[in-house]
C-alpha cells in the first residue's frame, strides 16, 4: 500500500526563486512534448507515446547547454513530467477526459522526483538538485517503508513536499464491531441506521460572502498589475482554506466510522446526476461526497473494516419496518407509513433499508420476494 504524507516547506527567497525555475522548466517540457505530439499527428497521423519521448528528452535537455531552461530539471523529474502527459493522452483516448492542452506556468504546480536522484532527505532537511537544502516542518514522523516519490507542490499558502511511502501489507483481522447502514445526502452529509446524524458543514456556503468580496476586488484591478496579482492570491488562499475545511471534516468522520463499526454499508451512487443538476451542483460540490468515499476506503482497509456498496433503488421510498412502498418527493423529509404506522426521519429510514440490503446475500431491494428465505438475509 502506498500512502502519501504532506509536510510544509520553509524555503528562503533564494530557494523560492530556484523552486519557481524548476517548475518553469517542468512546464516548458510538458508544453514542448505536447507540441511535438500534435505536430506528429498533424503531419503523419501517428501518435507518440512515452517510450519514444523519453528517448527524446535527453536530446532536448542537451540542446544549447548554455541557456537551455530544461537543464534546470533533473532527468528523472523530466521523465515523470512526460509520464503525466502520457497518462493524460491515454485518458483522452479512452474518452474519460478532453484533449490535453498547453499549460500555463501558474497552473503547473507540482513536480515529482525519484528519491536519491535529484531529491533526498538529509539531516532533517529536503535536498533538491539546483535548489539546495530546504527546511521542513516535520509535524509527524515519516512511517517506515520504502520511499517511492518526492513531490514538490506549490499552493497559495506556500510550498509543500509530499512523500509517497510504500508500506508493508499487513492484513488486519476483520473488525468485530457492529454493522451500520449509511445514507449520504446534501441536507445531512451522513445519516446512520442507528440514528446518528453528521450535518453538512458547508464550508463554501459559509465563506461565500468573503469570497464574493474578494472576487469583486479582483474585477476592479487592472489586468497585469501587481495589485491584481495580490487580489488573485487572496482568492486562491480562501479557496484553499475552504478545501482544507472540507477535507478535515471528512477525515474526522471516516476515522470515527472505521473505529466504531466493523462493516459499513453504502449506496453505490453515481454522483454525476447531482453535479449536472443546476439546483444541486453547488451543494454537492460543497459536500464532497467523492472525497468521503476515497478517504473511507483506505481507512477501512487499515482498520479491517468491510465496505459494502448496494444498489440504492427505492431505499428512500420503502418502509424499513414492513416493506411497503411509501412514495414521497424530495422535499418531504419525514417517512410516515400508512400500513404499519412507522414515523421517522426520511434519511434514517433509508439508512435502515441500506443496512438490510447489506445483510442480504443478493442485495435485493424491498419488498423481499416470497421465494427468498428469511435466513438468507443474514450474513
Amino acid at each position: 500500500m502506498v500512502r502519501t504524507y504532506r509536510y510544509r516547506l520553509y524555503p528562503n527567497k533564494t530557494h523560492q526563486a530556484a523552486l519557481g525555475n524548476v517548475l518553469f522548466a517542468a512546464c516548458a517540457l510538458y508544453n514542448h512534448a505536447l507540441a511535438y505530439r500534435r505536430k506528429r499527428w498533424n503531419e503523419s497521423r501517428r501518435g507518440v507515446w512515452y517510450n519514444e519521448q523519453a528517448g527524446m528528452w535527453r536530446d532536448w535537455r542537451n540542446e544549447d547547454p548554455a541557456d537551455n531552461p530544461l537543464r534546470l530539471l533533473n532527468m528523472s523529474a523530466g521523465q515523470q513530467v512526460l509520464r503525466r502527459l502520457d497518462s493524460a493522452y491515454r485518458e483522452f483516448v479512452k474518452g474519460k477526459r478532453g484533449r490535453p492542452r498547453f499549460r500555463r506556468l501558474d497552473h503547473f504546480n507540482s513536480v515529482a522526483f525519484k528519491p536519491g536522484d535529484g531529491a533526498a532527505l538529509k539531516g532533517g532537511r529536503l535536498y533538491l538538485q539546483n535548489v539546495g537544502s530546504v527546511r521542513v516542518n516535520w509535524h509527524r514522523e515519516v512511517p517506515e517503508g520504502e520511499l517511492k516519490h518526492i513531490i514538490i507542490v506549490r499552493k497559495p499558502s506556500g510550498w509543500y513536499v509530499c512523500l509517497q511511502v510504500e508500506m508493508q501489507k499487513n492484513i488486519p483481522a476483520h473488525s468485530l464491531n457492529p454493522l451500520v447502514g449509511v445514507d449520504v445526502g446534501i441536507a445531512h452529509a451522513l445519516v446512520l441506521s442507528d440514528g446518528t446524524v453528521f450535518d453538512n458543514p458547508r464550508p463554501l456556503q459559509g465563506s461565500l460572502p468573503a469570497l464574493r468580496r474578494l472576487q469583486r476586488s479582483v474585477a476592479r484591478k487592472k489586468r497585469g498589475g501587481s495589485n491584481r496579482k495580490r487580489a488573485v492570491l487572496k482568492v486562491a488562499r480562501l479557496r484553499e482554506h475552504i478545501a482544507n475545511q472540507r477535507r478535515d471534516f471528512w477525515h474526522k468522520v471516516t476515522r470515527g466510522l472505521v473505529t466504531t463499526y466493523g462493516t459499513v454499508v453504502l449506496e453505490n451512487l453515481s454522483l454525476s446526476f447531482m453535479l449536472q443538476n443546476r439546483a444541486l451542483s453547488q451543494a454537492s460540490h460543497d459536500t464532497g461526497l467523492g472525497m468521503f468515499r476515497e478517504l473511507l476506503d483506505y481507512k477501512a482497509v487499515e482498520a479491517g473494516v468491510e465496505v459494502i456498496a448496494v444498489y440504492p433503488r427505492n431505499t428512500s421510498q420503502v418502509c424499513s419496518a414492513c416493506g411497503s412502498i411509501v412514495p414521497k418527493v424530495v422535499c418531504v423529509r419525514v417517512h410516515s407509513c400508512p400500513d404499519c404506522g412507522l414515523v421517522l426521519d426520511r434519511d434514517i429510514n433509508a439508512a435502515r433499508n441500506i443496512l438490510r440490503l447489506g445483510r442480504s446475500r443478493w442485495g435485493v431491494t424491498w419488498p423481499v420476494a416470497a421465494s427468498v428465505p428469511q435466513d438468507a438475509l443474514r450474513l
